[in-house]
């Protein structure tokens, strides 16, 4: 779904996609001109205060797809055929035809000019059965960054950006949602990409209406990491189904069950101790360390007290990232303890020879060398 910011007077966006026959349009006011890469194509008309019209998206023929062709009351010419991994497809009487890059129309017209060879004004049918599994490239601040494969026509219809965005693990704790960037190649061979900027927080944060971009193969979207992301900005995103539904949080110290907890992705501190069964009597509520790496791997430490009543994205119980690490310090009592037992650990087996002497009643003296 793209969420784009809005200016001026509340417009709302619209982005609409169409599959019929061999034509895929995307008319949205959302989606603009293609633009020189580098470019935003959803800039602003600075004199109207509108987005540019939208050029239409015609899908292209490529390998793995599956098409049907028949000739007009022509029988022994229809064929069922795949399109090969070097973009050739082979029909009766004609043999091989290269068709990659092509639209439906475009290769229809191909596969009749051939036919045209041999038969008088053939009618050809050409119909796409089967789209090829479409690739997309997901990069930047998500969980899993990666190239994808997925069906172009899975139980929800056509993959849109927020599909994608999902199977990448959803976007990162610093993922900014303001910026997501979908990059589409240009459809003819040379042809500069084209640049398009979604910003979903503002809807998120402000309401409004969110349309769904439609992703086709090689298409790639980037999520650019957030500068300036606030506690309350993170909770609005971990809330979204741009983010993955639980995060992992290793607990250690003195807790109940240390260890890794999953917890959703927009907890607070004191849900994952708490989900580790609380803090024992040797911990202490008020020297809770939160360890969080950020994505140049540097680590930062910060010191917390421990309320389970403090509200979400107070300074005491701020909503947690996957991947961080939260450390129960011992209390003062179990410090001091500790310290004893450790001093005393050399002449434990003394101790404990001397004790079994005196159950017994025998003298201890020459043991100690007294």
């Amino acid at each position: 779904m793209s969420f784009l910011r809005r200016s001026g007077s509340s417009q709302q966006q619209w982005f609409s996609a169409i599959l019929a026959g061999s034509l895929v349009w995307l008319p949205c006011a959302a989606v603009a001109e293609a633009a020189p890469l580098g470019r935003t194509a959803l800039a602003m008309n600075n004199a109207t205060g509108t987005l540019p019209a939208a050029r239409p998206y015609r899908y292209r023929l490529g390998p793995g797809d599956q098409l049907s062709m028949t000739v007009f009351k022509m029988e022994g010419y229809e064929a069922k055929v795949e399109v090969l991994s070097d973009g050739t497809i082979n029909l009766p009487r004609i043999g091989t035809i290269d068709v990659w890059g092509l639209t439906l129309e475009e290769a229809k017209q191909s596969i009749t000019d051939s036919y045209a060879k041999i038969l008088r004004r053939p009618l050809v049918h050409l119909d796409l059965v089967s789209p090829r599994p479409i690739k997309v490239t997901v990069t930047g601040d998500v969980e899993t960054p990666g190239v994808f494969s997925l069906p172009a026509k899975g139980d929800g219809g056509w993959p849109t950006l927020v599909d994608v965005v999902q199977i990448a693990g959803g976007i990162g704790a610093t993922g900014d949602l303001s910026r997501l960037e979908l990059i589409r190649p240009s459809q003819t061979p040379g042809g500069e990409p084209t640049r398009y900027s979604f910003d979903y927080l503002s809807v998120l944060r402000d309401g409004g209406h969110a349309p769904t971009p439609l992703i086709y193969d090689g298409d790639s979207i980037r999520v650019y990491k957030s500068e300036t992301l606030n506690n309350a900005d993170m909770i609005t995103a971990a809330a979204s189904n741009f983010a993955p539904d639980t995060i992992k949080v290793n607990v250690i110290g003195e807790v109940t069950n240390p260890g890794v907890v999953q917890v959703p992705s927009n907890s607070p501190v004191s849900r994952a101790i708490l989900a580790t069964g609380g803090i024992t009597r040797r911990g202490s509520d008020n020297t809770v360390e939160l360890i969080r790496v950020d994505g140049e791997g540097k680590p930062t430490v910060k010191r917390l007290g421990f309320n389970p009543k403090a509200t979400l994205s107070s300074p005491t119980n701020p909503p947690l990232r996957q991947g961080d690490v939260l450390v129960v310090n011992r209390n003062q009592l179990a410090k001091v303890t500790d310290t004893m037992a450790d001093a005393l650990e050399p002449f434990d087996p003394i101790i404990r020879v001397t004790s079994i002497f005196r159950l017994l009643g025998l003298p201890v003296g020459g043991l100690l060398g007294l």
